[in-house]
């Protein structure tokens, strides 16, 4: 025999009738609507914090890299900074050196220019050449009076290079040493004194490439060659 319990049966269409009316009241309808709002909300919210924290650790990583780069830059900064203070100063130390070549290419061309023009004589020497301005000064020794007109001449013809050229010569006797001297008086009345040949010239030297120079092998003037000869006579 089946037996039904009405009470439990009735009971729980009561609840069921409660649910459905309390589903279906305006009060209970808002507040699952604003839980499901909040819901929504919250996800929302937890959604854009963690984009944020993302944002916010890329963020302080490319801070990172950038300052690892401007601390990379300052370092190459710094360098090519004491490179360009080095070569500063190389550079200070070749003007330097061209000043001074430049400085000293003026008497080792005179220098070079006489010494192409002395006679082949073991004799033959000078003592003393002094330059001021253009004006410049040989002085010397020679066994002969030949030879410093040679010598003269040869600085005539020098395609205006030495200009101008004066000489004066004057004979000086020669000390000969006391071992040297004869212990006959006789023989040493006899025996000429040696004599040497003092002269000093005097002449105008104009640098090569200066205005006032002749052409290579271009023939000197008349006026220039009667000057040398006049100072060769001179000195006979």
């Amino acid at each position: 025999m089946i037996k039904i319990n009405l009470l439990d049966s009735v009971t729980e269409q009561t609840r069921g009738a409660r649910i459905e009316s309390r589903v279906s009241s305006p009060s209970t309808r808002l507040g699952l609507t604003a839980a499901a709002i909040f819901c929504l909300l919250f996800l929302a919210m937890g959604l854009d914090w963690m984009s944020a924290r993302a944002n916010l650790v890329a963020a302080q990583t490319e801070l990172s890299e950038q300052q690892e780069l401007a601390r990379q830059m300052d370092a190459i900064k710094k360098e090519q900074a004491e490179l360009e203070q080095k070569t500063k100063e190389v550079q200070t130390r070749i003007d330097a050196i061209k000043r001074l070549r430049a400085s000293q290419k003026g008497p080792v061309a005179v220098l070079s220019s006489i010494n192409e023009r002395l006679p082949k004589l073991t004799n033959f020497f000078l003592t003393t050449i002094e330059q001021k301005g253009e004006e410049l000064t040989i002085m010397g020794n020679s066994p002969n009076e030949s030879a410093v007109t040679s010598f003269g001449r040869s600085l005539e013809f020098s395609s205006g290079l030495f200009a101008n050229v004066n000489i004066e010569t004057q004979r000086q006797a020669v000390e000969v040493a006391p071992a040297e001297k004869s212990s006959d008086k006789a023989s040493e009345k006899e025996a000429p004194k040696p004599e040497t040949v003092v002269f000093t010239i005097k002449c105008k030297y104009t640098a090569p490439g200066q205005p006032g120079q002749t052409s290579q092998g271009q023939p000197q003037s008349a006026q220039q060659k009667a000057v040398v000869d006049r100072t060769a006579s001179a000195t006979r």
